[in-house]
């Protein structure tokens, strides 16, 4: 494969595994957000129940925001473990792009 074709296909890659960085960043931006809101619940739950008592619908409320908020953070972990994933390709294809095409003559632009 001459260069051109050959960095024209990694250069596509690269701009697919770009793509995917950012929709997993957006992704976990936005699983970000939502670990803030069921946060901001948490703390509501626990101030009414130091206020108010703790009568039963407080805790079970208080205890499902808990679970809530523990889910968020697996998916969270998750999430970023895929953006390590996808930057490492990344990084893999930049290598690639970096290193001399050892199959090309260099006869060809």
């Amino acid at each position: 494969m001459g260069q051109p074709d050959w960095r024209d296909a990694l250069l596509a890659r690269r701009l697919d595994l770009i793509a995917n960085v950012s929709a997993l960043t957006a992704e976990a931006l936005r699983l970000n957000q939502k670990r803030a809101g069921i946060e901001m619940d948490v703390l509501r739950l626990e101030l009414e129940i130091g206020r108010s008592g703790a009568n039963a619908q407080l805790v079970q409320d208080l205890h499902e925001a808990e679970e809530r908020a523990a889910a968020i953070m697996l998916a969270c972990a998750a999430c970023e473990e895929r953006i390590v994933a996808a930057e490492a390709d990344v990084e893999d294809v930049d290598r690639s792009l970096a290193a001399p095409d050892e199959n090309y003559d260099g006869s060809q632009p």
